[in-house]
Parts: C-alpha cells; structure tokens; sequence
C-alpha cells in the first residue's frame, strides 16, 4: 500500500509538472506579455533603438505571436541573450519562445527537449575580412585568424569546412556577437565568419563600410527560425501558425492595409477569420491571425522594412521562373547590398539574370530592371503572388478538409 501511494505521489508530480509546462497561452494570458527570447543586438533581426523600442524579423514573430494570442502585438517583453544564454532560458522556462537568429539543426531538435517551430530566414554561413587585406575568396584564408562566436553553429561549420578544404586556422572565439565584432575590429583576427545575414548587418553599422569585404563562399545552409520546448502543443502549434499567417497572407496579397476588404476568396476568408474555426483547434479567438497580419504585417511587409533592398541592411529577395513561365517560389536567397557586390561576382549576377552589365546602371538598379522584367511576363492575375518568401506546404483550410 505505501508502495502504492508512493507511486500515486510520483505520478502526481509528473502530471503536476507536465500541466505546468503545457499551460504556456494560460500564462502569457494570465501576465499579460510574451517574453521572447532575442539577440543583444542584430541589425535587422532583433535590436532596440535609443528609445528602448525593438525591431528587427525575430522581433515580428515575436510580435505576431502576442498579436495572435494577447490581440495586442506591443504585449511583448523582449529577454537579450547570448547564444550560450538562449537555450537554458528557454529549457527553464524564463521566456516563452526564442525568436534569436537560430539555426534548426538536428541536435537541437532531438536532444534538447526544444521544438523548432518553422522557418522565416534562410540563411548560410560567411566571412567577412578587411578591404585593405586583399582577399577575394575564403580559400586564401589558410593560417588566417578567424573571429567566431561560442556556443552557435559556426564553430562546427568551420571546421568541417576547413578539414574538407585543407585549410589551417587559428580561432578566436568570444561569447558575445558584440564581443566578436570588438575582437575582429581590434586586429586580433583576420576575418569575421557568421551568417551571411549577420556579416550585412555589421557591415552596414561600420563608420566606413567600404573597409569590410563579405567574400563569396557560403560555406553551410542555416534555416533559421523560432523555437519552443517541448511538451507543449498548443503553444508549439500557436507559433507556428503565427509564422504561417504571415507567410500565407503575403502568398494571398494580404496586406496591413487590405486586410479589412472582403473578397470572394473562401482562403483569404478563413486566413482573416470571417470563416471557418480553424482558431478553435488552437485555442485562441476568430480574430487571431487578422491581428497578425493587421497589427505586424505580411511576412514581405517585415522582410522588407527591416532587412529589404531599401534598408541599410540591403537584402533583396530573387525568385526564378520555372520551364512553364510562372514564378516558382524558392527558399530565400540573397542578392545582398547590390552595390557592393565585388567585380568577380558581377558576372555572376548578369548571368544569373540574363542581362548585360550598363556601366550607367548600379548593380541595385540591374536588380529592380530585372525584378521588372520578371514581373512584366507575367500575367495580370498571377496564379500566386510574386514575392512568396518560402515555399508554404501548409494551408490553413487543410484542417477541415480531412481527406480519408
């Protein structure tokens, strides 16, 4: 009997603990705020202006899933961490969600008890180096320093990189982005390797960006987007469906500002929740993902205030045609700030567009005359609009359309 009992008591504790942690909308709900996970600094992804008022791609999510869960997307309390710091805070339940430029990876996946829960940046891995070095290919860089950041993804990257190119380095490794940055501006390293998007960021927030060169090589494929712990559905489900409104609403035309007009379009009705309940299976009200695309946007509107072509950050976003003529969404590639691109890789872009170079023209003007012309051998109601950021294999109707 007392074997009994306490076996009743240890099953009580795990009920206890699993009901904690699978309560996580019923806490945000009950304080009011999501607290998100963030870098401690990012142009362009996840970084605060003198004001303390936080902006950036991972900020948005964060913010969608506040406007989707609390109808208030500002409802947001943002935790800077290191990416030492991010997954203990997450695994101890000091913040809800992280939305800090993170690599999906297996392990991470697997053995952390964390959920990866989409994908709203593809990105890879790159080396910037000083101009006045003079080196144009990451393959000269045998014996160089190389500025890297703890506890990412980067390290690993590197050195499987390097053993599978022949090429010897020394690291220098910091546990601060800042604190990488501070290094490789001080000298005590020769290059600077992170994710290309990363490389941009500081690049532009240099007093001369004419002085760093982002060299050509991508050395890795790093899918990055927000993550949860796991044990939590309904949480999990929430802000992934957060990312997906964002995402469908761009492939409806849904915008901001047209997201009050109704259409004949039953998808764009249940998106915006004037049908359907589909918000029933994840707990939330009919309005939820009207909030999100209202109150934060469509994924183009935030991929291209924060990090688009007219943003310091220079990010433009290529799609290509398919052998029928329609645009075939792809993963997110990057022409990045255009007008830096080396002589070397001018080739390569009027190539990848079909065009040749006008020495009147800057590469940022070849890539608008390109994005034109693309648009111009379309038809005048495309099937699906043409600046899908990832291929989306979900719809929202899906659920109350079981197929047997």
């Amino acid at each position: 009997m007392k074997q009994l009992l306490k076996l009743s008591a240890a099953s009580l504790l795990v009920v206890g603990a699993l009901s904690v942690q699978a309560s996580t909308l019923g806490d945000v709900q009950a304080k009011g705020y999501v607290s998100c996970g963030v870098s401690k600094g990012l142009a362009g992804f996840s970084s605060a202006d003198s004001s303390g008022t936080w902006t950036g791609v991972d900020v948005d999510v964060c913010r969608a899933v506040a406007a989707a869960t609390l109808g208030d997307a500002q409802k947001v309390k943002f935790v800077p961490l290191t990416a030492k710091e991010r997954f203990t805070a997450l695994q101890s339940g000091e913040i809800d969600m992280l939305s800090r430029n993170t690599t999906w990876t297996i392990t991470r996946d697997a053995s952390l008890g964390l959920n990866f829960a989409g994908v709203n940046y593809y990105d890879g891995q790159g080396f910037m180096v000083k101009s006045s070095l003079g080196v144009s290919s990451a393959m000269e860089l045998s014996g160089a320093a190389v500025c890297i950041q703890a506890g990412t993804t980067t390290e690993l990257n590197l050195a499987d990189w390097g053993k599978a190119n022949g090429i010897e380095y020394n690291s220098v490794v910091s546990d601060t982005n800042a604190q990488t940055l501070t290094n490789y501006d001080a000298g005590r390293c020769d290059v600077l390797t992170t994710d290309a998007s990363g490389l941009y960021s500081m690049r532009a927030a240099a007093s001369d960006p004419s002085e760093h060169v982002v060299l050509p090589e991508i050395i890795s494929k790093e899918p990055l987007g927000p993550v949860v712990r796991q044990g939590d559905d309904q949480w999990f489900n929430i802000v992934r469906w957060s990312l997906n409104a964002m995402i469908t609403a761009e492939e409806l035309g849904v915008t901001s500002a047209t997201v009050d007009e109704v259409t004949n379009n039953p998808e764009r009705e249940r998106l915006m929740g004037r049908s359907g309940s589909t918000h029933e299976y994840v707990g939330l009200t009919p309005d939820w993902t009207y909030q999100i695309v209202k109150q934060v946007g469509n994924y183009s509107e935030s991929f291209e205030r924060n990090i688009g072509i007219n943003t310091p950050i220079g990010i433009a976003r290529k799609w290509e045609e398919d052998h029928q003529g329609a645009i075939d969404t792809k993963r997110i590639s990057h022409i990045q700030n255009p007008d830096s691109i080396e002589v070397s890789q001018t080739q390569n872009l009027e190539s990848m567009m079909s065009v040749k170079r006008r020495p009147d023209l800057t590469n940022s003007q070849l890539v608008s005359i390109w994005f034109a012309s693309r648009r111009s051998k379309l038809p005048p109601k495309p099937s699906r609009p043409l600046e899908s950021p990832v291929t989306n294999t979900c719809k929202l109707e899906s659920v109350e359309k079981v197929s047997t």
